[in-house]
């Protein structure tokens, strides 16, 4: 008898479909079907793996990319205003002229970045890594970056009105010709930065 009930329960667990091994090449449970985006074979939802990917142009708006590997992706021109790239991995990526008005990207990576002429107004960056990135005419505009890190960074002829830089790092950056109207820095640090004020 007790053979009969392994037998039977076997059967029952053969029916039942395997489940999937990489959650992160699948959507999300709340995702239905057919909402789901795909730009040039990288789906758009959290936890995404896309490095390397072409999203030029994309239509990013409010989309929730938390968590997504866009490391070396190319997003020149794209539209990410209001996106969530909270904990994203954009190192290395291509964010030409990108929009990110308002976009959350707390603990985001945009590590050696090429963002020339992003928007960044009023962007939400707590504790981002811009490490070695090159944000010349980029616009950091009314954004919140404590504790931010620009080691090595390029801000060239950048617009940082009325960002609030508390406790950020800004080691060896370079900082010239930026537009720094009711700018914050408290607690930053300047080691070796080049332009970066010294009154704070």
């Amino acid at each position: 008898m007790p053979n009969q009930t392994l037998l039977s329960l076997s059967l029952v667990l053969g029916l039942l479909p395997a489940l999937p091994v990489g959650a992160a090449d699948d959507p999300p449970d709340d995702l239905p079907e057919d909402d789901t985006l795909v730009i040039n074979g990288c789906p758009i939802w959290p936890h995404t793996r896309c490095p390397g990917a072409d999203l030029r142009h994309a239509d990013l708006v409010g989309k929730n990319l938390s968590g997504a590997d866009l490391s070396g992706a190319d997003l020149t021109r794209a539209d990410l205003r209001g996106a969530n790239l909270a904990n994203a991995n954009l190192d290395g990526a291509n964010l030409t002229g990108a929009r990110l008005n308002k976009a959350s990207a707390p603990g985001a990576t945009f590590r050696k970045a090429r963002l020339v002429a992003a928007d960044f107004e009023a962007a939400r960056l707590m504790r981002t890594d811009f490490s070695g990135a090159d944000l010349t005419a980029a616009s950091l505009e009314f954004a919140r970056l404590n504790y931010a890190w620009f080691v090595g960074a390029q801000l060239i002829s950048s617009n940082l009105q009325e960002a609030k830089f508390v406790a950020v790092n800004f080691s060896d950056a370079v900082m010239e010709g930026c537009v720094k109207r009711f700018t914050i820095f408290p607690d930053a640090t300047f080691d070796n930065c080049r332009g970066c004020p010294t009154d704070w």
